[in-house]
């Protein structure tokens, strides 16, 4: 039997994109699909098949901003495959996202206007909401919701990319005046994958890697040449580890609340 892939998010952008190219990659790998939107997730599965007529996938519902969701998806998948050999924690949010345009115009005649332009750093903004679990809707769909399956996993960063969440930030005619602005920008900086394609390589090279090979205090960017090639580079994150073992220590107290508010024994869940 083939690996079984699981990919939350996988309905469009990089989490269709990581799909397409994982099925190129292994023809028997079995995927599943997990994602909020059963009408979108059953749509990119038909367009998988499509491609690949014997692939095997499946979908689960998972809404990773729902605690409730998550452990009825965990539960769902465990009783299907009996075991994952891949995850890909794609899933994420950006709402209400807005561009500080001041901080762009006085960005752009500063002499950090590349790293700007690379990063965003300090140019979007966003409003948050609660979630019916109580906690901030970005927070548990980004973060907590995928840490509440009790699994460890390498950092990526596709670079940017325009998919729905680019697209929701400013109107669609805009960013096409934007690209070829954007376009000049690719020649000095690696970090406009723009396609989902493209922003996915990072989690397509770790497909292809040995766990013990990775290093837990690397992040893995996917990065792409002027002239499209697409290459993974490997950068240390400025972690102060101190203050990484605190968080990680208040996200397992936080877990033990909220399973335990939900009637849900904690072990059961590792």
């Amino acid at each position: 039997m083939g690996a079984v892939v699981l990919v939350t998010g996988a309905s469009s952008g990089i989490g269709a994109a990581l799909c397409q190219r994982l099925l190129q990659e292994d023809a028997a790998v079995r995927l599943c699909l997990a994602c909020r939107s059963m009408q979108k997730a059953a749509a990119t599965k038909a367009l998988l098949l499509a491609a690949h007529p014997a692939a095997h996938v499946s979908l689960v519902r998972l809404d990773v901003s729902s605690l409730e969701s998550v452990l009825q998806a965990a539960g769902e998948v465990q009783r299907r495959f009996q075991r994952l050999d891949y995850l890909f924690l794609n899933a994420g949010i950006m709402p209400n996202t807005r561009v500080n345009f001041k901080a762009l115009v006085s960005g752009l005649f500063s002499g950090k206007a590349i790293h700007m332009l690379s990063t965003a750093e300090g140019l979007i903004t966003q409003e948050d909401s609660v979630t019916a679990d109580g906690l901030q809707e970005v927070f548990e769909t980004n973060l907590f919701g995928h840490f509440i399956l009790g699994l460890y996993s390498s950092v990526v960063c596709p670079g940017l990319v325009m998919t729905n969440l680019t697209y929701g930030i400013l109107p669609y005619f805009f960013w096409k005046l934007l690209m070829p602005i954007m376009w000049l920008i690719r020649f000095f900086t690696k970090t406009y994958t723009l396609m989902p394609y493209n922003g996915a390589e990072a989690q397509v090279w770790l497909f292809r890697q040995k766990p013990e090979s990775l290093d837990a205090l690397m992040k893995y960017h996917s990065c792409t040449s002027p002239w499209w090639g697409n290459y993974v580079e490997a950068r240390k994150m400025d972690v102060d580890e101190e203050a990484a073992e605190i968080f990680y220590q208040k996200l397992l107290e936080l877990e033990k609340q909220v399973l335990a508010r939900m009637n849900v024994p904690l072990n059961t869940q590792k």
